[in-house]
């Protein structure tokens, strides 16, 4: 059973990541869908499992840094476990409604 004190760190964690920007693509790495599984378990770990746009992407690790420092930075959380993937293949049908609009996609 998740707690509202879960609930309530991984909100956190949702807002911190919507601070990490794609420079190539102007929307958050949230909003772009490329954050598949927040987790937050009983030690204070978060587990983010994430993936990119593209397997190339030439900004990846800059990315990945930028996620492990922010949600480290969160009230509650002591560690980061962040696993990259790259299954399912990032779909620009990820995108929130809110990018597709942005994007005119919508």
């Amino acid at each position: 059973m998740v707690s509202s004190q879960q609930i309530d760190v991984e909100s956190r964690i949702i807002d911190s990541l919507r601070t990490v920007y794609d420079p190539e693509i102007p929307a958050n790495v949230y909003d772009l869908g490329l954050i598949y599984e927040i987790r937050v378990d009983d030690g204070a770990v978060a587990h983010i499992r994430m993936t990119l746009t593209n397997p190339n992407c030439p900004v990846a690790d800059h990315l990945l840094e930028e996620v492990r420092e922010k949600v480290g930075k969160v009230e509650g959380i002591e560690k980061v476990d962040l696993k990259l993937t790259f299954m399912p293949p990032w779909d620009p049908d990820m995108l929130s409604d809110e990018v597709k609009l942005e994007l005119g996609l919508l």
